[in-house]
């Protein structure tokens, strides 16, 4: 939403239905959106805004009154999850991100939304020693809080066991092309890159995935689930690292991958994910950030994907 030439939320979700997109994420609410998204079938992952999230740690009525504003109204949107906080572990914000689980889901539980997936959304700061996936850790700013996310987690039914994470091969690749192929990055090896004890690994995402999976074990949450929150590749700003022809390969490649396949570490969970972004948004920093869209604000596609 970042942008000042984008689409109204209503042609949006006629571009989403044009194009066959079923699951759309929010990174806040928006009431407009949310308006627009009334009966229209599309699943939707909801965000709370991060400045929130101390609010919402503090007390049932806080919480009673973000489900009030945000969730009863729309009982006809396809609200599937809400997201407590995006990328704040490891943070100051951290410590507040279970408590205010909590409290969301007693509220979302005596509203009748007790269906609703609470979790939050996670980036690679907080892993540490991921290059070989089963020797990942939570990092040592991010392990307590992770900790206490995964005991709440835990607690709940099967269907609540879900940790949302940030997956960018991208990024890792374009830091360091040196050691890691684009072969690697983009779906393409045929010989196992990485050998990791009996888990070999053909793919930058997998092994991603996998240090998360890895990290859980080792803090009590191998039942939870990782779903890949984002993923994607821009088309431009970083020459030859970003070029429209490998994201629309990563992106392909991506979507084929989750219908498909399975982690080594995890060959019976299916995979799930999310490609950031919808469109291009010239109101963040430019270069890279400006340049993640599928399509333009006009409603062009980027490159052909589906």
């Amino acid at each position: 939403m970042l942008g000042d030439n984008l689409p109204p939320p209503s042609a949006v979700v006629a571009l989403y239905k044009k194009y066959n997109i079923n699951k759309m994420r929010l990174f806040h609410p928006d009431s407009e959106t949310l308006h627009a998204l009334r009966s229209s079938g599309i699943s939707v992952v909801l965000g709370v805004r991060n400045e929130e999230i101390i609010s919402l740690a503090s007390n049932i009525k806080a919480t009673d009154n973000w489900v009030n504003s945000y969730v009863v109204p729309y009982n006809d949107v396809n609200i599937q999850y809400v997201v407590v906080g995006n990328e704040v572990i490891p943070g100051e914000l951290g410590k507040y991100v279970a408590p205010a689980i909590e409290y969301l889901r007693h509220s979302l539980n005596n509203k009748g939304f007790g269906r609703v997936v609470l979790t939050t959304a996670v980036s690679g700061t907080a892993l540490a020693n991921s290059y070989r996936p089963s020797q990942t850790v939570f990092s040592p700013g991010a392990i307590a809080d992770m900790k206490a996310v995964i005991d709440v987690l835990r607690h709940y039914g099967d269907d609540q066991h879900v940790v949302m994470a940030n997956v960018y091969p991208y990024f890792a690749y374009a830091a360091e092309p040196q050691y890691i192929s684009i072969e690697y990055a983009q779906f393409l090896s045929q010989q196992p890159v990485v050998r990791d004890g009996i888990f070999h690994y053909y793919n930058l995402f997998d092994a991603m995935v996998d240090s998360y999976y890895a990290a859980m074990e080792k803090v009590g949450g191998g039942m939870l689930r990782i779903l890949a929150s984002e993923s994607g590749w821009p088309s431009a700003g970083n020459g030859n690292f970003t070029t429209r022809e490998l994201a629309q390969r990563y992106n392909r490649n991506l979507i084929d991958h989750i219908a498909r396949k399975r982690t080594p570490r995890r060959p019976n969970v299916p995979i799930d994910g999310f490609i950031f972004a919808m469109f291009n948004e010239n109101k963040k920093p430019a270069g890279i950030e400006q340049n993640w869209g599928l399509f333009y604000p006009d409603g062009r596609p980027v490159y052909p994907l589906l």
